[in-house]
């Protein structure tokens, strides 16, 4: 036995050896035109190789009908001049269909390491062209599931697969997934493959926009890409979706999917349409890393940091302070803060945040300039401080009616890591402001304890990343107690969550507690236990692993303003960009990444990366637009044809999703979305940004 442990540390070790490497700009592509029997071709090739080329069969190719929930009767055509004017490449060509002639032409230009295109369609038909469909088509020799749709699909999403309800992608020949550009909040498709120079990769960006004369209201081009025999196509389509097997549907629901057919276009003689995109090759350092590099590319193409017109900090402050003054009870026996505003429940962790604001509270006091704050910070914690124990570790429920803890079926571990990080953090700055931390120092440490032994078992077998939510606050708790435990079950835990997720075999999962999937929280609890093991030791790697978890959580960013119809998201002149989708099951933005903000900042003052920062700062920024006279905030605005919330349920399970883009669930305002405010700011202020 223990030959076979020694055996399995070494290859642990090796396997560690192989993640540590970062993301760095590769060689510039090459731009080729080559002409053939069917035209001009193009193709861009890196280090001498053709990583991405237009289909042989031409460069163009439109669909004159739609049978079956997809188009058909495929027309192409390749370009019969080249000319170049100025940076720009320009071919230009015709397609001649039954109906007509099609003018087609492509403007290519190297952009630093991206390619970009702009793609004209004339129509010349005397008549509507009907049943239409538009394509952009780019291939590479990269097969498998490597993929990575943000916000959508994680190389494949194998855990979330498990439950039906998430798009899926094993990258065997004939498997599509395409989706509606509307639903990216990082509008690209990415894959990574072996080959002889190691691993090389390929992205098709796109600028997102509607499609013009859809059949369908509402009817945006589609995203994807389709696995072929000898590789994968990268595509845009003018409307049609598909996903797990299943041509026109959209994952419109938190259960699965919804029809979505005759995305087709009917387009009038004389229109002209065109379509911006991006292709990027580049060479892949490590297994699992390949989707950083367009990860990086959609920050720099979008530049979303732009602050004008957002609310303030200190507005923001404000409005959530005396929104969570409403959720306070006390009582003779009990003191929190309420999760439900009807239900007298303090949660800790999670949804429930009760533990959040005796952090907060402190940090915050002197621009709060409330003389309850601090008393609220200390009978809070002083009152979370006595929650009881059990053999998974301690309840996170109380109910203030029934005047006991109550523990379900689920323990909710990564809202016990939660809340002892909240604790954590209070108990630092309690020393500081001269209040009495005994209890909140008692409970860390009974809390550490438990899990830290747990964790250094040799039986722990953590079912998803969701317990590297424990990692940050054993590492605060060896800084305040000087106990190695801490210190070495925080340094097991981060080793082994890296040789799990940073080769994306099982990409970051199970955050959330009602969607077992890829998801962003999952990612945000690698990225906070990894940048807290780089301050508490050192070592690079735990910042390279970061950086890894960092660019994942950033896939779920939205770096766009995506255009909605009307609705109540128009009515307030909404702004998507910095919000953050919630996973690849539960397909709304929401405010969560207002608690993931302050470690972005944090890893880009460490990876000197500016661009990180102002994304943090926006992302705290734009989630503060919805915030309503009395300080309220729903959790699911409707950016993309997905809603989860009862008010909609009969209207999508009679499979109409009409009216649900561009709407918004205020009902639902569990206390969390009103403390992460609250403690991201806190941090903000710690780390001396000028909030204020």
């Amino acid at each position: 036995m223990n030959r076979r442990m020694h055996a399995c540390r070494l290859i642990m070790a090796t396997c560690l050896s192989l993640l540590t490497s970062s993301v760095v700009r590769g060689a510039a592509p090459q731009l080729r035109f080559e002409r053939s029997g069917s035209g001009y071709g193009v193709s861009v090739a890196l280090d001498g190789r053709a990583v991405l080329t237009s289909p042989p069969e031409g460069l163009w190719s439109i669909a004159t009908d739609w049978k079956d929930g997809w188009p058909t009767d495929w027309v192409h055509a390749g370009p019969a001049e080249m000319q170049q004017v100025g940076d720009w490449t320009i071919l230009t060509g015709k397609l001649n269909t039954k109906s007509g002639t099609w003018l087609l032409r492509d403007a290519y230009r190297l952009e630093g390491d991206l390619v970009q295109c702009v793609r004209r369609f004339t129509w010349q038909g005397e008549d509507t062209a009907k049943r239409t469909t538009l394509s952009v088509r780019f291939q590479c020799p990269g097969k498998g599931a490597g993929v990575l749709l943000p916000g959508i699909l994680y190389h494949g999403n194998p855990s979330g697969a498990k439950s039906g309800r998430v798009p899926v992608y094993e990258g065997r020949s004939g498997e599509i997934a395409f989706f509606e550009e509307h639903r990216f909040p990082m509008p690209y498709a990415s894959i990574e493959w072996p080959d002889s120079s190691g691993r090389t990769g390929a992205a098709l960006h796109s600028l997102p926009s509607p499609a013009p004369f859809g059949h369908r209201p509402d009817q945006w081009w589609s995203l994807g890409l389709t696995a072929r025999d000898d590789g994968t196509e990268l595509a845009l389509l003018s409307g049609p979706c598909a996903s797990n097997g299943r041509k026109s549907v959209v994952k419109a629901t938190q259960n699965g999917f919804l029809p979505y057919d005759h995305a087709y276009l009917d387009i009038p003689a004389g229109a002209i349409i065109e379509k911006t995109f991006y292709l990027q090759v580049y060479s892949v350092d490590s297994e699992g890393s390949g989707f950083q590099h367009p990860t990086r590319t959609s920050l720099e193409l979008f530049t979303p940091y732009s602050l004008e017109g957002m609310p303030t900090f200190p507005e923001i402050i404000r409005s959530k302070y005396g929104f969570a003054r409403t959720r306070w009870l006390e009582t003779e026996t009990a003191a929190g803060f309420k999760k439900y505003p009807d239900r007298d429940f303090f949660v800790l962790g999670w949804c429930g945040q009760a533990a959040a604001c005796g952090y907060a509270f402190q940090a915050l006091a002197d621009e709060l300039n409330d003389p309850n704050a601090l008393p609220m910070a200390q009978k809070s914690l002083d009152f979370a401080s006595t929650t009881e124990f059990h053999d998974q570790g301690f309840c996170t429920w109380y109910n203030a009616d029934e005047r006991q803890w109550v523990r379900g079926g689920n323990p909710e571990l990564l809202s016990q890591g939660q809340a002892m990080l909240n604790v954590a953090n209070a108990i630092r700055q309690g020393r500081n402001n001269g209040l009495d931390v005994t209890r909140w120092g008692a409970f860390l440490r009974r809390a550490c304890d438990f899990h830290a032994e747990r964790i250094l078992s040799d039986a722990w077998r953590p079912v998803s990343t969701n317990e590297a939510f424990f990692i940050a606050p054993l590492c605060q708790a060896y800084r305040l107690f000087g106990v190695e435990e801490y210190r070495d079950a925080a340094v097991k835990a981060g080793r082994v969550y890296a040789s799990r997720h940073v080769n994306m075999r099982e990409p970051y999962w199970g955050g959330t507690l009602d969607a077992s999937c890829e998801d962003k929280e999952g990612a945000f609890a690698a990225l906070q236990g990894f940048l807290a093991l780089y301050e508490l030791t050192g070592e690079s790697k735990y910042l390279t692993w970061a950086a890894h978890a960092g660019d994942v959580a950033l896939t779920y960013v939205v770096v766009w303003d995506i255009d909605l119809p009307a609705g109540r998201l128009r009515d307030h002149g909404f702004k998507t960009r910095g919000w953050t989708a919630v996973s690849v099951q539960n397909q709304h933005i929401d405010v969560f990444g207002v608690l993931i903000a302050p470690d972005i900042y944090r890893l880009g003052r460490h990876l000197d990366r500016d661009e990180l920062q102002k994304t943090a700062l926006l992302m705290v920024r734009s989630c503060g637009q919805l915030i309503d006279p009395f300080g309220s905030q729903g959790e699911q605005p409707h950016h993309t044809n997905y809603a989860q919330h009862g008010d909609f349920r009969r209207q999508l399970e009679a499979g109409d999703i009409t009216g649900v883009r561009g709407n918004y669930v205020e009902q639902w305002t569990v206390f969390w979305i009103t403390a992460h405010f609250l403690n991201a700011a806190a941090q903000f202020k710690e780390m001396g940004v000028p909030i204020w």
